[in-house]
């Protein structure tokens, strides 16, 4: 799934889009023992509002359009098929539209039973029914048409007790400490995942969507054990990956102007690719591409494809997680952040034999902590 993919399910996941139904919500309490000590599942018309838009507001998180950062796509391996194994439960959870308990069961009893967490979480999933409308040739929908998209949506919550503190005691008329022992399921899950995928607008069975909260650290239990796939390099990996490639092969040409050009074109290959179903990746031959352009000697080129597969083997590097929103100057003391529309205002130079960072000032009334200072 790309950005405008999730955007759209996204967008659509309200009652009032009019093309979306969430039918039937399964809800699991897993303890710190890893035991399911609660599960149920309920058909959505009879909840109340409020328990409604809980859900929603939960839910809806894990559609991140932060896609290969916060919401990457995941394939299943051949063995994921094998009756018992994710990719199989998965599918069966779809056909099931969660009315069957003993196919519940197995899918809370799965995630238990495989996946890394500390402390006590609940795992809170939908059965969702989206209406696709097609569109003719001359982009307007056509009549008669239209694909129902089925998937199920999961959110895994961590679950702790309410911060302790002091209240007022009106029956008494004093301040006393709070006790609270209620265990409270955050509102904002920590994983979750999306099944099947939302691709060239049609659903995909072969793949899923896994969500992290916190793209520097994504539960690889949730993928690997959980989902049964092979976990990717994090998003902070990525990058750090990408930075050390650059470095070892452009060596001591590398400064400022390259790191500010190579860092423009990824922005124009992620914009080239913004409407693709599949996200847009650099590998060592489109990176040798890049180099070349910006004029790197040719003999560093050369240096990119053993640089690379030491450092990422023969897996692409995701663009989106490469490019920079702002460039961030660093010396002893002293740090600047440019913005990508000032990057070109900024230069590095010699001057009377000392090493110099240049700044040009179109306005010649500058702030300096806040303060209007006019430069002579």
């Amino acid at each position: 799934m790309n950005k405008k993919e999730t955007q759209e399910i996204k967008k659509n996941f309200s009652d009032k889009s009019g093309f979306f139904i969430m039918e039937r919500v399964l809800t699991g309490f897993v303890d710190a023992e890893k035991n399911v000590r609660y599960s149920k599942a309920n058909a959505c018309v009879t909840m109340s509002v409020e328990e409604h838009d809980v859900y929603d507001e939960t839910l809806k998180k894990v559609l991140n359009t932060n896609v290969g950062r916060n919401f990457c796509e995941y394939e299943f391996p051949n063995e994921a098929y094998e009756e018992g194994k994710p990719q199989e439960i998965l599918y069966s959870l779809l056909k099931s539209e969660l009315k069957d308990e003993v196919v519940c069961e197995n899918f809370l009893n799965h995630i238990a039973n495989n996946i890394t967490y500390t402390g006590p979480f609940a795992v809170i999933t939908a059965y969702c029914v989206y209406t696709i409308r097609k569109k003719d040739k001359n982009d307007e929908f056509a009549e008669g048409d239209d694909e129902v998209y089925r998937y199920l949506l999961t959110a895994v919550c961590p679950v702790n007790t309410s911060s302790d503190g002091f209240v007022f005691d009106s029956f008494n008329n004093e301040i006393t400490k709070k006790v609270n022992t209620e265990l409270i399921i955050s509102k904002a899950p920590s994983d979750g995942f999306l099944y099947p995928v939302f691709s060239n607008r049609s659903s995909d069975i072969n793949h899923v969507m896994y969500y992290a909260k916190s793209a520097s650290k994504p539960n690889t239990s949730i993928v690997e054990d959980v989902l049964g796939c092979s976990f990717v390099m994090s998003a902070d990996s990525e990058k750090s990956s990408f930075q050390s490639i650059l470095k070892t092969v452009v060596g001591d040409d590398l400064d400022y102007m390259v790191i500010k050009t190579v860092n423009e074109k990824l922005q124009e290959v992620a914009e080239e690719s913004k409407d693709e179903t599949d996200t847009a990746v650099i590998d060592n031959t489109k990176l040798k591409g890049i180099l070349t352009d910006i004029g790197v000697p040719q003999e560093r080129v050369e240096m990119t494809d053993p640089v690379f597969e030491r450092v990422c083997g023969n897996t692409p590097l995701t663009v989106s997680n490469l490019i920079e929103k702002k460039t961030v100057l660093s010396s002893a003391g002293i740090t600047v952040n440019i913005k990508p529309d000032a990057a070109d205002k900024v230069r590095t130079s010699v001057i009377d034999g000392r090493r110099c960072l240049l700044i040009d000032i179109d306005d010649p009334t500058i702030e300096i902590n806040g303060l209007p200072v006019t430069l002579n």
